[in-house]
């Protein structure tokens, strides 16, 4: 199996940057993928990136783009989330989450069965 522990997160100000880190550990060779999820308050989980272990393709959902990059240290098995230029929005829970099944990046948070313990990211305007 595969354990996720995240570091980073905090409370910022509007336009402040943050960074999260994902460290895998376990059975790593099987990851094919990982990505970035947050939920708010009363609402669902949200696809926020996703960073193919195979290529290192990436995939951002459209309200960070340009604003917040995902990337891995192959070497440690670590994966992180750039987070600039934050805004109230951003305020969430946020989670990451690794797959060994999936080939092609995917939104969905069911393709990702690994799960990390999640940091909350809260933006103050």
């Amino acid at each position: 199996q595969v354990q996720l522990v995240q570091s980073g997160g905090g409370r910022v100000q509007e336009g402040d940057s943050l960074r999260l880190s994902c460290a895998a550990s376990g059975r790593t060779f099987i990851i094919s993928a990982m990505a970035w999820f947050r939920q708010a308050p009363g609402q669902e989980r949200e696809f926020v990136a996703a960073i193919s272990w195979l290529n290192y393709r990436t995939n951002y959902t459209d309200s960070v783009k340009g604003r917040f990059t995902v990337s891995r240290d192959g070497t440690s098995h670590v994966m992180f989330l750039q987070m600039d230029s934050l805004k109230p929005e951003d305020t969430a829970m946020y989670y990451c989450q690794a797959s060994d099944t999936i080939v092609a990046l995917s939104r969905t948070s069911s393709d990702y069965s690994y799960w990390g313990q999640g940091t909350q990211v809260t933006v103050s305007s």
